[in-house]
């Protein structure tokens, strides 16, 4: 059994103590109070309560680090150096259905750097978890990317606009080039399952636009323990800035970039209602 440091102990222990209350709240999924959040977006009761367990754990443990949390904006903490980013709820329309595909995300960062990951799926009690330099693991099992070699193999994992986010049709033209030059297309509704199956192996590759920094956080650190490279679309490293994300093996990362590069000339550049970082600052600014 892989023995977990203890900063992910205290991450492990909070995912599960906060699953408890997810898992009772999907089982009666039809009951739950939900409000409207945004265009598409919902916010429900177990999502609210989810984060206030997570809070309450981390910063229990580790009182001083910084937090920065989806509903609840961003806290400074008396430790400048460190900061917990999560999503106590990544998949939360897919959990308003009843789907049963969604996960609790948290990440450390360190000087502005991400050293630990977690990402716990209650329904299929599958907890996926890293440290820089130490590797990535699901449960017990240590994690590898996949060695395909050719993009006709593969399969990959995206996320899609909806309601009047993003940018349909430049989204549609890298759709349809993916779709043509692979073994299929995969939209599961939860970034950071579709990272953390990256680093898996279960999805050859994964990208996204106008993702938000706790969608990612945890799961670019998994992809790369495992193996895995992770960049922006335009090869660089500014994903939890610009919010755009492609993540695949060392085989397929580059033909998959230029395969999108090419999709994204054709069709124009990827436009947002709102940047991903001013819409991030403005919940920080509403939580003050």
């Amino acid at each position: 059994m892989a023995l977990r440091s203890p900063i992910l102990n205290v991450m492990a222990n909070a995912a599960l103590k906060a699953s408890r209350g997810l898992l009772r709240d999907f089982g009666e999924v039809e009951q739950l109070q939900v409000s409207v959040k945004g265009p598409g977006e919902f916010v429900s009761t177990a999502d609210l309560k989810a984060e206030r367990t997570l809070k309450a754990e981390l910063t229990r443990a580790r009182p001083g680090y910084g937090l920065l949390f989806e509903e609840g904006g961003a806290e400074a903490g008396s430790d400048p150096r460190h900061r917990w980013i999560v999503d106590p709820l990544d998949g939360t329309t897919n959990f308003l259905h009843g789907i049963p595909h969604f996960a609790i995300s948290i990440a450390l960062e360190r000087d502005g750097e991400i050293v630990a990951g977690l990402i716990y799926d209650p329904v299929r009690d599958e907890m996926y978890s890293a440290e820089k330099g130490l590797g990535a693991f699901v449960n017990d099992r240590r994690l590898r990317v996949s060695a395909r070699r050719q993009l006709a193999d593969a399969v990959i994992g995206t996320g899609m606009p909806f309601g009047e986010r993003g940018d349909h049709p430049t989204y549609l033209a890298t759709l349809s080039a993916v779709m043509t030059a692979t073994s299929g297309v995969r939209r599961m509704g939860a970034a950071a399952l579709d990272l953390a199956y990256v680093a898996a192996g279960r999805f050859d590759g994964f990208w996204e636009f106008g993702l938000l920094p706790w969608d990612i956080a945890a799961g670019l650190l998994l992809v790369r323990e495992a193996g895995g490279y992770v960049s922006d679309l335009s090869g660089g490293h500014m994903m939890m800035t610009s919010g755009d994300v492609l993540a695949a093996n060392d085989h397929l990362h580059l033909p998959l970039a230029a395969l999108i590069r090419e999709a994204l000339r054709s069709g124009g550049t990827p436009s947002r209602a709102a940047p991903p970082q001013a819409k991030a600052e403005q919940r920080r600014t509403t939580a003050r």
